[in-house]
């Protein structure tokens, strides 16, 4: 028997790798930068680094993440080529709340089975999350996993580097009293918190995913594999054109505990539900679930995929600069040295009011 046959026979498809990288390939020529080098098939990638010397101190930036169980929807529905936005989404936002411009990116693909046609729709979706967040889809790894996942299984990671002059970098060192929160709109649920989505509207409720949800204006399916915002060009920009101070990517653990991470423990922020209304899908979980409203707030977004701390004479330009990035943004709080009274807590958020039709 040959190593190769044999191979196969313990479950490995050598062959089917080699088509789901010819099929891929294409994509990932679209996600590429001058400073990239080389193509497919090395064992790393390579970025000419020769591009930091503009920059007077350089500061490197990285970041890793998944998706989360969003993937079973996915494989529930078949459709694959959205997940690779999602992917993206959760490293480039996470990298460029510190002024960060996302350089280059690499995915990581787990399978049971590898499924050419597949694999190659979720590097499409990932390529294509690239090239809006400007960054190179410089390699990756698909590794087949027999025994380990089921043949229909996967899961993605990624990783990002990015660079910031030191001097322009963002974070609770710059943020001040009176700054204004400006939150930005969420394209839908985002890439987190999808366990108990999944638990309250598929496994509680019994809700098909194929089934038309009125409420929705789409099927179920449709609006669980709603891409994650990418913000990182919208935020590059916002950061160079006002005086933004901080930001926040809002992922697991909702609003009040990812802003937390970006303020010093001696200011406080107040945020006013009553500036925005959720989309319709997290009222449905909340009721459907019958969710209290600080468990639904400590695990989704709830409408708001990112938030900058920007100085007050600039929130105007601050959302206007968004807008011209296709981000619908608002003043949704303000930045205090005390909350007063017996909510005051140093580097904390307190949500207050009540959201519009809720």
């Amino acid at each position: 028997m040959s190593e190769s046959n044999a191979y196969a026979e313990a479950g490995v498809n050598i062959q089917a790798a080699d088509t789901a990288i010819e099929l891929m390939k294409g994509w990932i020529d679209k996600a590429r930068r001058p400073e990239m080098i080389g193509g497919l098939g090395g064992f790393a990638g390579l970025f000419d680094a020769s591009a930091l010397t503009r920059y007077t101190r350089p500061l490197l930036a990285t970041s890793t993440d998944g998706v989360g169980t969003k993937v079973a929807i996915a494989q529930a529905m078949d459709v694959h080529d959205t997940i690779g936005f999602d992917l993206v989404g959760m490293v480039v936002d996470d990298l460029v709340v510190c002024g960060a411009e996302p350089l280059f990116m690499t995915d990581y693909i787990a399978t049971g089975r590898v499924d050419p046609e597949k694999i190659a729709a979720i590097v499409k979706g990932i390529a294509e999350g690239c090239v809006l967040a400007g960054c190179a889809l410089i390699g990756g790894e698909t590794a087949e996993h027999p025994g380990l996942l089921g043949p229909d299984d996967y899961d993605v990671a990624g990783a990002t580097t990015g660079v910031v002059e030191a001097d322009k970098l963002l974070g609770p060192g710059r943020v001040r009293p009176g700054d204004v929160v400006i939150a930005m709109e969420a394209s839908g649920l985002h890439s987190n918190g999808y366990s108990l989505v999944r638990h309250v509207l598929l496994q509680k409720a019994g809700l098909p995913l194929e089934g038309h949800v009125d409420e929705l204006g789409r099927t179920l399916g449709e609006e669980l594999l709603e891409p994650t915002r990418i913000y990182a060009k919208a935020c590059l920009d916002l950061a160079e054109r006002t005086r933004t101070h901080a930001m926040s990517h809002i992922t697991g653990g909702g609003l009040a505990a990812n802003l937390e991470r970006v303020l010093p423990v001696e200011l406080t922020v107040t945020i006013e539900r009553r500036t925005w209304t959720p989309a319709p899908v997290f009222d449905l979980v909340r009721r459907v679930g019958d969710v209290p409203q600080p468990d639904l707030e400590a695990t989704l977004n709830c409408g708001v995929g990112m938030v900058a701390l920007t100085d007050p004479e600039d929130a105007d330009a601050a959302i206007a600069v968004l807008g011209e990035h296709g981000v619908r943004a608002w003043i949704a709080g303000e930045v205090s040295a005390d909350l007063g009274g017996d909510t005051a807590r140093g580097g904390g958020v307190e949500l207050v009011g009540q959201h519009p039709g809720w």
